[in-house]
């Protein structure tokens, strides 16, 4: 079964937050799964506190992002908020950089499907379902133990790696509700 995440899209004077994976080194949306007893609101302000440091109010529900193959397959729902308080600071184990950035300051390393993400919420966009296809060149679908074992044998660095995966991936974003 698919699993729950939230993104937050923390927007400030214009510019985005974004924090760089550890795991991947690649840059994305503050994000994580939900816990048990908690609502996805909640998982987003305490994700984007453990990741960030930075204290978030949510202002708008951007939309729901199926991420669908080759990783596991995750609905993640994007929220937009806004700074109120904490210091910028990474997460270790987690985040090992985190940073504001303007739509065209953007990295090029981007995580599958942040980049429509990071553009929808910067547009205001607002009740967006869209759906994130991924399928790898050998179109088996990995769990993330096993994509970690395959990074870990390639003799690549961790964002060599997860870039080659995207680069040799079929992809297909498919907006099935548009914004509002």
């Amino acid at each position: 079964m698919p699993g729950v995440a939230v993104n937050v899209a923390v927007i400030h004077e214009g510019k985005i937050l974004l924090t760089k994976r550890g795991d991947f080194e690649v840059w994305c949306l503050p994000s994580g799964g939900v816990e048990e007893g908690e609502s996805l609101a909640q998982a987003a302000i305490r994700e984007t506190k453990e990741e960030t440091g930075v204290d978030v109010e949510l202002t708008r529900l951007v939309g729901v992002y199926s991420r669908l193959g080759g990783m596991p397959d995750v609905h993640a729902i994007l929220f937009a908020g806004k700074p109120v308080g904490g210091e910028i600071k990474t997460q270790p184990g987690e985040t090992i950089e985190v940073a504001y950035f303007s739509l065209e300051e953007l990295p090029q390393e981007i995580a599958f499907g942040h980049k429509k993400r990071i553009v929808d919420a910067l547009k205001e966009m607002s009740g967006i379902s869209v759906r994130q296809e991924m399928k790898g060149p050998d179109r088996k679908r990995r769990t993330r133990r096993e994509l970690y074992e395959l990074r870990d044998q390639s003799g690549l660095s961790r964002q060599q790696f997860y870039l080659q995966q995207i680069e040799q991936a079929e992809i297909k974003e498919i907006v099935e509700v548009e914004d509002r």
